[in-house]
């Protein structure tokens, strides 16, 4: 089963609707963004000029390196990785902006989304949700979301 989404961003903690999928789509990138908020963090460490010098110089491997560093201490594996694209918001006129596409996947369930990161925090926005012999159920999936989320992470998260 595949649920798309709207492209619409998400600060942590806003209530912006979704236009398919309403009450799970939010749900879930609400769960999606608590789940990766400290990686978050960590990616926010990085200099924001490293992170303009990787995206145009299209050093793919390089940002893939900093993902994986930044997931090791909060998620298994391979659970959470660089989807190979990224993004930069640049100009005279605004704060930058870097936007890294993500892919989670666990225990039959698929996310691909991007996180922006910016002055003043981060934000998920979910492409595309895929779950292995998904449910009619949307609450059920998003349930099944949840439980993969948690079960990717190497320590519970705070609530």
């Amino acid at each position: 089963m595949h649920e798309w989404y709207e492209g619409r961003m998400m600060q942590k903690g806003s209530s912006s609707p979704m236009t398919h999928l309403a009450g799970a789509g939010q749900v879930r990138e609400e769960m999606l963004a608590h789940a990766v908020s400290d990686v978050a963090e960590e990616l926010r460490l990085v200099d924001v000029v490293d992170y303009i010098a990787f995206v145009r110089t299209e050093k793919h491997a390089n940002i893939s390196d900093l993902v994986k560093s930044s997931t090791e201490l909060f998620f298994k594996n391979e659970t959470l990785r660089y989807g190979l694209g990224a993004q930069v918001e640049l100009d005279w006129d605004t704060t930058p902006s870097v936007r890294l596409d993500l892919e989670f996947r666990n225990k039959g369930v698929w996310v691909y989304f991007g996180l922006t990161l910016d002055a003043r925090g981060s934000a998920v926005d979910i492409h595309h949700v895929e779950f292995a012999d998904p449910s009619e159920d949307p609450e059920e999936n998003t349930r099944r979301l949840g439980e993969a989320l948690a079960d990717a992470r190497l320590r519970p998260l705070a609530s």
